[in-house]
């Protein structure tokens, strides 16, 4: 009996061992098969098979157009796996000549117990099908008993390199990528998380140095970056970088600046600096060069400015186009001098003749009717001292002091268009503010986005801000046709069959290095046509050698530029004829008899 109940107690034991045993088995199997399997399915990837990057490609940057500006094309990251490489000294050797890369620095990246080590990035296809080709060559001559002199372990992984197709076209505007495939400069920088695409992983078998033909299996794929479509016209951005960069040359400046803005939307149309450089063949260029100076360089905008002083007379009834002055060549404000350009007698002109012969003396006049406050206020008004909000990277706001640290020689200083500084983006800005009727459009260079699926979405509409009214902005246009024709400062501007108004800029250069004015920045910023202005165009040019008049560089460049705009979109002559404007006390009395004018004697 007692041995019958030992067995028994024996075999009930054994069951609850073999039951226990059973759910252990039963809970492993439910572990790997269901709760696991993925992390498994990847660890046996990478231990049974290589895994590899999907780079993806950057968005494409194009035209208003759609012509390619910056695009992304293959290339190939060669990498190795150096635990897998018996003889570093003779691999390099083998794969230096074809790498172009010296023995020692291969040898020294050959060494090591690392799985992935890159050794060349973004190679052309070319270079990765030579190496592939030699070592299959090699090894194929090779007996069995030489395995330490066979070549193992190089892998490709897909990569882009980015092109520029526009060369130094838009250099400054689009910028470029680090050598990481980073946005670095220009757009390339400020747009860099809307190009970047997410890279995916894939993996694939090797056989000696090379992927098996059908072994590749992705594991994540890659999304292409979102492209961006530009508002730059590139046949446009080609004539002014030719007119700017032809400029510069031949006045031996410093630089020079070409912007073409639609007023009514804030498009730009054309972005040209000169010098420029090759965005695919950077390497010896400075930093210096690779700046965009139509938002980070500021300057003191001389006689440019004297349009808002004018403005913001009209708007606040202190004078009209024909409000008459006694104008002498030389003033006295608060201990210091200010005169005209050129020594002349006193005379006798209207608001519209102080600005057609440009006077400092006539603007001071001018600008003194209104308050310190007033003044500041509606050059802040027309954007000096703010951001344009144009997004492009690295945008000065100017420079503009607020009134209480003005001094007694700061407002007439500021009236005429120095004392303060800005941008040309903001220069062209105050300017296509009087085209579009006294509205302030924010400008832009971006148009738009394109999906990968190619949906395109258009940018938001600008942030817009009434500067002026409408009146004010139609007088001073009207007043701005007198710059152009005979009796003005930039005749050389002047476009056969169509009106055009626009204003000469002639200002002493603030240098930094020595804290002293030393040279000229010379300009010219008009639209057209003047009595239903579809384009602005501005002309910048620092620091010119010899002649420095702004009527004489920068108003042939205007010409050159605008007629070609007006040409390529189709603009016609509004067919309406010019009134003029009463430059003299002389004229507006002949005007108010109806005496015929004599404009032979330039009295207009």
């Amino acid at each position: 009996m007692g041995n019958f109940a030992l067995a028994r107690k024996r075999i009930q034991v054994l069951i609850a061992l073999t039951l226990i045993f059973m759910t252990i088995f039963i809970a492993k199997v439910i572990w790997v098969q269901v709760i696991t399997a993925n992390s498994i399915r990847t660890w046996a990837v990478n231990e049974m098979e290589n895994v590899a990057t999907l780079q993806a490609p950057r968005g494409t940057i194009t035209d208003v157009n759609g012509v390619a500006l910056a695009k992304s094309v293959n290339a190939i990251n060669i990498v190795v796996d150096q635990s897998a490489i018996s003889n570093p000294a003779f691999t390099a050797k083998f794969a230096a000549p074809i790498l172009g890369m010296p023995v020692s620095e291969l040898e020294t990246l050959f060494t090591g117990e690392l799985k992935w080590k890159l050794i060349y990035r973004n190679a052309k296809p070319a270079v990765w099908t030579a190496l592939k080709n030699a070592i299959s060559e090699h090894n194929g001559a090779l007996e069995p008993k030489e395995f330490d002199q066979r070549i193992t372990a190089f892998y490709p992984e897909r990569a882009y390199i980015r092109e520029y197709p526009s060369g130094s076209l838009v250099a400054s505007l689009i910028g470029f990528v680090n050598q990481e495939g980073t946005g670095a400069t220009g757009l390339e920088s400020s747009m860099n998380s809307i190009i970047t695409g997410t890279n995916g992983k894939y993996s694939y078998a090797n056989g000696y140095g090379a992927e098996i033909p059908g072994s590749q299996s992705e594991i994540i794929a890659a999304k292409a970056g979102t492209s961006i479509r530009l508002t730059i016209d590139r046949d446009i951005q080609w004539v002014a970088s030719k007119a700017i960069a032809d400029a510069v040359k031949s006045s031996r400046a410093s630089s020079g600046t070409v912007i073409v803005m639609d007023p009514k939307t804030g498009a730009i149309l054309a972005h040209a600096t000169a010098p420029t450089f090759d965005l695919n063949n950077r390497d010896s260029i400075s930093l210096a060069a690779m700046r965009n100076p139509s938002v980070q360089d500021v300057y003191e905008p001389g006689s440019t400015g004297k349009i808002m002083t004018i403005a913001a007379a009209i708007e606040e009834n202190k004078v009209t186009p024909t409000t008459v002055f006694t104008v002498p060549y030389k003033i006295k404000r608060a201990g210091s001098f200010f005169h005209d350009h050129e020594k002349h007698p006193n005379q006798r002109l209207t608001t519209s003749g102080i600005l057609a012969v440009s006077s400092n003396t006539g603007t001071i006049f001018i600008g003194e009717k209104l308050t310190n406050n007033q003044l500041h206020d509606y050059l802040a008004k027309f954007g000096i001292g703010v951001s344009t909000g144009s997004g492009l990277p690295g945008e000065s706001r100017g420079i503009l002091r607020p009134v209480s640290d003005w001094s007694g020689t700061t407002a007439p200083t500021v009236a005429f268009g120095q004392g303060y500084s800005l941008t040309a983006m903001q220069a062209t800005s105050v300017f296509a503010t009087i085209a579009n009727n006294g509205v302030r459009v924010s400008p832009t260079v971006i148009a738009g986005t394109n999906e990968a699926n190619g949906n395109f979405t258009p940018a938001k509409p600008r942030a817009i801000e009434r500067v002026i009214s409408a009146e004010t902005a139609q007088k001073v246009r009207l007043m701005m046709e007198s710059v152009v024709s005979g009796n003005g400062t930039a005749p050389s501007a002047a476009i056969p069959g169509y009106r055009v108004a626009g204003k000469t800029g002639t200002a002493s250069r603030y240098n930094d290095i020595c804290g002293c004015y030393s040279g000229y920045t010379a300009s010219f910023i008009g639209f057209a046509p003047a009595d239903a202005p579809r384009y602005v165009i501005s002309v910048t040019i620092q620091d010119p050698k010899g002649m420095h008049w702004g009527g004489y560089l920068g108003g042939p460049v205007f010409k050159k530029v605008m007629s070609f705009v007006l040409e390529s979109k189709h603009i016609a002559p509004t067919g309406t004829k010019i009134v003029p404007v009463a430059l003299t006390e002389k004229a507006l009395i002949k005007t108010k008899t109806n005496t015929p004018i004599n404009s032979a004697s330039g009295d207009l």
